[in-house]
């Protein structure tokens, strides 16, 4: 099979473009006088009655990884009321449920091919592999002119992110990242606290999660297993592989297992780095790192470490942000337990310490309780979403970007493969955003690409 990525120009007037152009066309216009008037663009007897989507305002959306958060990700979608059209996955026996749940959507194995087959079809591509294929579906996906959701870490080396982020911004599709706490309401009220001084100046962040030990536990800090079992039978083993290099299949990647490698996954941080980072990047206007310095259990040659902490360093941002420092912790550990937070109250493992000049806050409370009840409720200042999906369903149809836009997602996503790079390096590293590199260590620098198979490359090596 031909494993060259295809190249697909949108034609002339793609369905896109008409869904943006009904919708604009159906705006509330002003009249000579001032007056609203509106402008209806078909009978209503067409579009139906009350609570009645018309066909021409539905998307058409394709999904490539169904077997898992990518069978979710379509229910919410299709909740909305979208069409869901073509579904692709290597493994048919994983992907067996959501063939189900869409009986009439079109069934592929190959992404490439699907893309081919459904250019004139699909309006938007839902992205939910394993890390190591997002961005070349994604890339591949935007140049046929398609908007795309992609799941959670947006990529798997910081160079692919940056050109997520451009090709976005080329094609001018809609975009947005699979991380649905971002819609949240806590993220606004903790905004809103903070801006109204609730604890000071925030100078440390703290972040913590319990993966990989607890939670989801996945195989991590272990060698490559020497058994070559059969590939199953409904598996499309290369495929599956796409851009990693060749390596016989085994179970302990495939399924749900690949997180863990380096090949394939960014380990805990790549996995909920991108939900708790991006909340603490739009409460505190944070750019990019200038220096990332890691803390490890043992690296294995070719799996993310058991246990690790990443401390990074960033600069003022105006007179409202002084430099702040955020420090990641995951495999169970935690940061010292505040001496503010109550004897019966619980610290959990996925959770956010917030440290200002004047208190702190655990999540979108001030701690102790006493001095959050005392302190009086911010004035809701900021916009509230529509909801994760809501929000990129209309940026589709001609709205404001979504909350995780990849001109916004790319930044945190840079930040959490900086502490994957700096892990790797196994030390402390200087970083300049604008050259993309580490200036005081360039052998590190390796760490922020990759090497492609012939026929895969998303990004120039280099």
């Amino acid at each position: 099979m031909n494993e060259k990525a295809i190249v697909i120009p949108e034609s002339g007037f793609s369905r896109r473009r008409f869904i943006r152009s009904t919708a604009a066309a159906a705006a509330v216009m002003v009249g000579g006088c001032g007056h609203l008037k509106s402008v209806s663009v078909v009978p209503r007897h067409v579009i139906g009655g009350k609570g009645h989507t018309a066909p021409s305002d539905r998307l058409n959306i394709a999904c490539v990884g169904i077997g898992g958060q990518g069978g979710s990700d379509l229910r919410n979608f299709a909740r909305l009321d979208q069409n869901i059209v073509a579904l692709c996955d290597v493994d048919w026996d994983l992907a067996a449920k959501t063939f189900e749940e869409y009986p009439k959507a079109a069934r592929y194995r190959d992404f490439r091919i699907m893309l081919e087959k459904e250019v004139n079809n699909i309006d938007a591509v839902v992205v939910a592999t394993p890390d190591h294929m997002h961005a070349p579906i994604s890339v591949a996906a935007m140049k046929a002119g398609k908007h795309v959701y992609c799941e959670k870490p947006l990529t798997h080396t910081v160079a692919e992110s940056r050109e997520m982020a451009r090709v976005a911004l080329e094609q001018k599709v809609t975009t947005q990242m699979g991380n649905s706490g971002q819609a949240s309401e806590d993220v606004r009220v903790i905004s809103e606290y903070i801006q109204a001084g609730a604890i000071g100046k925030v100078r440390e962040v703290h972040v913590w999660c319990d993966r990989p030990r607890g939670g989801y536990p996945w195989p991590q800090a272990i060698e490559r297993p020497k058994e070559t079992p059969d590939v199953p039978a409904n598996l499309s083993w290369n495929l599956w592989l796409g851009v990693a290099p060749d390596r016989p299949y085994h179970p302990a990647y495939h399924p749900f297992k690949w997180r863990g490698w380096l090949d394939f996954g960014t380990g805990a941080l790549g996995d909920i780095g991108c939900h708790k980072f991006h909340p603490i990047f739009r409460i505190l206007d944070l750019g990019y790192p200038t220096t990332i310095e890691p803390f490890t259990t043992e690296l294995h040659d070719e799996t993310w470490p058991l246990v690790s902490m990443i401390k990074y360093s960033f600069p003022a941002r105006n007179r409202q942000y002084p430099a702040l420092t955020l420090i990641w912790y995951d495999g169970m550990l935690r940061p010292p337990r505040p001496k503010e937070l109550e004897a019966n109250r619980q610290r959990g493992y996925g959770n956010t310490l917030f440290v200002g000049d004047d208190g702190k806050m655990l999540n979108s409370r001030i701690i102790p309780e006493e001095k959050h009840k005392a302190f009086p409720k911010p004035a809701e200042i900021l916009p509230r979403s529509i909801g994760h999906f809501e929000e990129f369903v209309h940026a589709c149809k001609g709205g404001n970007p979504a909350g995780a836009d990849f001109s916004y997602a790319a930044k945190v996503n840079e930040t959490v493969m900086l502490g994957n790079a700096a892990l790797l390096a196994q030390r402390k590293l200087e970083y300049d955003h604008e050259k993309m590199a580490f200036t005081d260590f360039p052998e590190a620098n390796r760490f922020l690409t990759k090497t492609y198979k012939k026929g895969w490359e998303v990004v120039s090596e280099q």
